[in-house]
């Protein structure tokens, strides 16, 4: 009995190992101001599982979210929210050339390798969030980000798969951390 316990136990080990790695993690974050305005700096580590692999490397892309908001605590109400923002990535396999293709607006990179273009994704710099004087000095916000893979712009097969198997779901939790107004104008102002 207790050699069977424990190899379910190892296999519930391995079950949950597997599971956290097809999450998305979100790493160091900060808010620093620039003079256009405010701009989110955050690292994101991340994993497809192997049916989204599968799915790229047959030429279906995948697009990725990375969601911003940051609010003002109001102990007498709900939060006020100061700003919000979105920024759609989409990763691409080209079968042709055997790269794969990140795009971002305007800005379009190929890697050789999956790792290297995930490492490319996870990595937000310089992307403004805010406006030039949103946050006021003497004020403690709270800042939120977090990435997921966006369903809604699989092709509509996908779509339904989507639904009831969580192998096509991907995604990070809200990370939170306080913001000093007066930290962030200050740099704004250098």
């Amino acid at each position: 009995m207790t050699r069977a316990l424990r190899t379910l136990v190892a296999a519930a080990a391995l079950a949950a190992a597997a599971a956290a790695a097809e999450e998305i993690e979100v790493g160091a974050t900060s808010l620093v101001g620039s003079g256009e305005g405010i701009v989110l700096n955050a690292d994101f580590a991340l994993d497809l599982t192997p049916r989204l692999e599968d799915a790229l490397a047959q030429g279906v892309p995948l697009y990725f979210l990375v969601e911003f908001e940051c609010y003002r605590p109001r102990w007498y109400w709900l939060d006020e929210k100061v700003g919000a923002a979105t920024l759609t990535a989409r990763l691409s396999f080209h079968a042709l050339t055997r790269t794969y293709r990140l795009s971002t607006g305007t800005l379009h990179q190929s890697f050789t390798t999956l790792d290297e273009a995930l490492r490319a994704l996870g990595r937000v710099r310089e992307w403004l969030v805010l406006p030039p004087g949103a946050l006021r000095p003497d004020t403690t916000y709270n800042a939120y980000v977090r990435m997921r893979l966006d369903t809604a712009q699989l092709p509509k097969p996908f779509q339904v798969s989507a639904l009831a198997n969580r192998d096509w779901s991907l995604a990070s939790a809200w990370k939170k951390w306080p913001v000093s107004g007066s930290a962030i104008v200050s740099e704004a102002a250098r």
